[in-house]
This record gives C-alpha cells, structure tokens and sequence, in this order.
C-alpha cells in the first residue's frame, strides 16, 4: 500500500488529571525523524513513544504534540485543612499580642501548602497517553493512505504512458531504419561518384550494418518494458517503496538518455523527449511517498 509522507492527525482523551491532547503532522524526508513536544509530566515517557511510532512509520520528518488540559471546573485544586488549621491557631494566637493585625484570604492562600493539586498517578497517566497516540497512529496512517492511493493512481497513469511511448517507439523503429538505411546508401553512392569510382558492395554493406548497429534500440526498449513491469509490482507492495521507487527512476531516465542519444529521426526525438517529462512528472510524485 503505498503511503504518502505528507499528513495531518490529532485526537483527544478524557483522563482523571485533565484532557489529554495529542497530535502529529508530517512532511517529506529522505529518513524518519521525530520531534517531540510533550507535557511535563509526559517527559519521561520520549523514548518509548519514539519506538512506538517508528515502529509503525518508516520514513519523514513527524512532529509529535502531547498535551496535558486541566479540568475546566472542580478537581482542579484543594485547600489543605491540616495547614489551613495550623494557619488558623497561629493567626489567634498573634492577634491577642498584634490587636490591629489582619490578613487577606488571597495572601492566605499564598502560604506553601495551603493549595494543593490532586495527585498524579504517572503510571496511568503515561498509559493513557500511549493509549491516544496509539489511536492518533492509527488516524495518521489512514491518512496517509488515502493520499498514497491518489499518488498511485497519479504515477500508474504517467506508467501507462511511458509504456505506449515504448511501445510506438518500437513499431517506428523498422520504418526509420528503412529510411536511415536509404539516406546512407544515396550519401555512399554520391561519395564513390564523387571519387571517380563506385564502392565495393561489401564495404557498402558494412557501412550500413555499423551504421545501423549505432541506431538499435531495442535493448533500451526491453529494459524499459522491464522497468515498467517492475514498477507497476512494486506500487503493489505493502511497505514503504519510495526509495526503491526512486532508484528505479534513474533507471528509467537512463534508457530514456540512451535513446535521445541515438535518435537520428524527429519522431524517435519527439519521444525519447515526452519518455522525460513523463518520467519526471513520476520522480516528483515519488518524492511524497513513503
């Protein structure tokens, strides 16, 4: 299944401590890299998060967001009646000796100890967390799914082209040579005329064979009929094929070199030249994939 680098996925989770948020996004890389940005209190849990997910994504550049939301109402916090007593006997006892002392309710609640957050228990708290990104993978690679299924198509389709210009490539082939063959036969006859003499019938045809031999094709042909074949196996495969993919480009674009080069014909020339725009229409598709 082929799968794209570029994608976007988040989901929330209610916990006892808060809401817990999570979120990733990826763009294109050469290999996996993983930026983080974790709560506090999910620090400690980077590694096993970073195995996670590369054990599920193989290639990209991903940032990862964990977030930590505290409940919008109760929970939140709670005064300590064992301090707010100790406070409370203390603020007796020193107004009998300071008559005019007095103190705010928000000064009170400044003193360590007097607010307290509920306790965290950091063992289910991580694997909640583990729980929701777990759930955002899942998300994740759907979405990259789904964009991998359209590039498929996208490359499928310049595929098929590359492999009816071959095609036509190889039905022209005996009608140029027919013609190359007739140019060159005029070209030796004038040469001999013009040296006071004919050509010798064995060289005339040796000529032509070199000649001719500097023309065939159909060894770059074969190869690109192969490669096409090879391609369409690979976009069929259920892992990450971008870098295969990739080096199967520069195959394409060597036999497609190989025929502009020997193209003595303005039709061979014509599509040894769309063989290129097709190929490189492929190679930047390539480059979003997995």
């Amino acid at each position: 299944m082929i799968r794209s680098m570029t994608a976007f996925a988040n989901g929330e989770r209610a916990t006892e401590w808060g809401t817990l948020g999570c979120e990733l996004r990826s763009v294109n890389h050469r290999f996996l890299e993983i930026g983080m940005r974790l709560h506090d209190d999910l620090r400690a849990l980077e590694p096993v998060l970073r195995e996670r997910v590369a054990s599920r994504i193989g290639r990209g550049k991903l940032d990862l967001t964990l977030r930590l939301r505290a409940p919008e109402a109760g929970g939140g916090l709670h005064a300590n009646p064992t301090r707010l007593r100790e406070l409370s006997e203390l603020a007796i006892d020193l107004s009998a000796r300071f008559p005019g002392l007095q103190t705010e309710f928000t000064q009170l609640l400044q003193f360590p100890g007097v607010l307290q957050a509920p306790a965290t228990d950091a063992a289910a708290l991580q694997a909640e967390a583990v729980a929701l990104l777990d759930e955002v993978v899942d998300a994740f690679i759907e979405s990259r799914e789904r964009e991998g299924a359209k590039l498929a198509a996208a490359i499928s389709e310049r595929i098929d082209g590359i492999s009816r210009i071959a095609a036509d490539v190889r039905l022209m082939m005996p009608a140029i040579r027919t013609g190359q063959r007739t140019k060159l036969e005029a070209r030796l006859s004038d040469l001999g005329q013009a040296a006071g003499g004919g050509i010798e019938p064995g060289r005339l045809e040796q000529e032509l064979v070199m000649w001719l031999q500097k023309l065939d094709v159909d060894e770059e042909l074969d190869r690109l009929d192969a490669h096409v074949d090879e391609a369409r196996r690979v976009l069929k495969l259920r892992e990450a094929v971008g870098r295969r993919l990739d080096f199967l480009l520069q195959e394409f674009n060597r036999e497609a070199n190989t025929l502009g080069s020997k193209s003595v014909d303005a039709r061979s020339s014509a599509a040894a030249v769309e063989l290129k725009v097709l190929i490189d229409q492929v190679r930047e598709q390539v480059q979003n994939i997995e």
